[in-house]
């Protein structure tokens, strides 16, 4: 099936911020309109009008739902099929439940993305209610090989088209590295994402590797407390807290590291280490959620148990001493990347969307399902 002309509702966040997710959506708008398909947004994470209303929690979220509702409705009526960028959570029933439901009455084909790294505990709480919606849409797409394991356990089918990576922009140094040994650490400052174990990490490292230096490209509510743990490690004056960057300032960054580093707790397919692997950068990261289905063990990446800064500071320490080893490693992940290049991609979400239409629902003269 040809992409060109397809008329695509893409429901999901949008920048700003930047994260993952919203990232992928944008990159996906983006791709898909490259092809030809005509793509209408339907931002989740719309700005509060007035900018006041951001502060009033609780009730802020039916400031932005209903107008979301509206913008559902209005736009169903103009696309050939929804694709819903769906995570766990309120996000889930907030968001991407109503997108479902709103398509279904108004006779629209709906591909899920399901994307949460938490899926398998938010299942467990709310597995019915998922499942009855999930059973209204057309297909589920999921990135992952973990995330169709998650779904399968509860009776759910899933195809795996894995996250986009902008090869263009992460890719090899043709340049000699620094010969410093640079640490770097894309994720936000988030409980799951325990940037604290990789600061305790490179302070470890540090006793070793006297040169060493860490980079944290990332923001959110414990950045100041990360700020107030490197002083208290003694790791100030070598640790760069650079806030969130585009996507070509952390190619660049990237192309500058030595080590890119994932703490993660909870993961499904980190955009951060595909953008590593890609960048030619070893990788060291915690075995959490799908991670060891995106990497392998001592062939692609080293992979340690979430929260144990020494077995982190080891495997990095590997890295930067043992010979051989860093380049071994980034070749064999350099060669994986390129599986998440859009040439390869594509085909997988025209393969998908052709399902889903095969599956679209009957309307009646007023554009209500039959």
């Amino acid at each position: 099936m040809s992409i060109a002309g397809l008329r695509i509702a893409l429901v999901g966040p949008l920048p700003p911020p930047p994260g993952g997710m919203a990232n992928q959506t944008r990159q996906l708008a983006a791709l898909l309109e490259g092809e030809g398909a005509r793509v209408t947004p339907v931002a989740v994470n719309a700005p509060y009008r007035p900018r006041w209303l951001a502060r009033l929690r609780g009730v802020r979220a039916l400031f932005r739902l209903l107008p979301f509702l509206r913008r559902l409705w209005v736009v169903a009526g103009e696309v050939e099929i929804f694709h819903v960028m769906a995570n766990s959570g309120w996000s889930w029933h907030l968001f991407a439940a109503p997108a479902i439901w709103i398509a279904r009455i108004r006779g629209v084909p709906v591909v899920v993305n399901y994307r949460g790294g938490d899926a398998e505990s938010f299942l467990r709480r709310s597995g019915r209610l998922v499942a009855w919606t999930l059973h209204r849409a057309s297909a589920l797409a999921v990135p992952s090989g973990f995330l169709e394991k998650v779904f399968a356990v509860h009776g759910l089918a899933a195809t795996v088209v894995p996250n986009i990576i902008d090869l263009e922009r992460f890719h090899p140094t043709e340049a000699a590295r620094a010969s410093d040994s640079h640490l770097v650490v894309a994720r936000n400052f988030d409980p799951i994402y325990d940037i604290g174990t990789a600061l305790r990490a490179f302070a470890l490292v540090r006793n070793r590797v006297a040169n060493a230096r860490m980079t944290i490209a990332g923001s959110g509510p414990e950045r100041q407390s990360m700020i107030e743990l490197a002083a208290r490690l003694g790791v100030s004056q070598c640790v760069h807290f650079c806030g969130q960057l585009d996507h070509a300032a952390m190619g660049e960054l990237y192309r500058s590291a030595s080590v890119a580093l994932n703490p993660s707790r909870i993961d499904n397919m980190p955009n951060s280490v595909l953008e590593a692997m890609a960048s030619g950068v070893p990788v060291v990261s915690t075995n959490a959620g799908g991670v060891p289905f995106i990497v392998r063990h001592e062939s692609t990446a080293l992979l340690v148990p979430p929260g144990d800064p020494p077995a982190m500071a080891a495997a990095v320490l590997r890295v930067l001493l043992e010979k051989g080893l860093a380049e071994r490693l980034a070749a064999a992940a350099l060669a994986d990347a390129r599986q998440y290049g859009w040439s390869q991609v594509k085909a997988r979400w025209a393969a998908v969307y052709e399902s889903g239409l095969k599956k679209s629902p009957e309307r009646d003269a007023r554009g209500r399902t039959a």
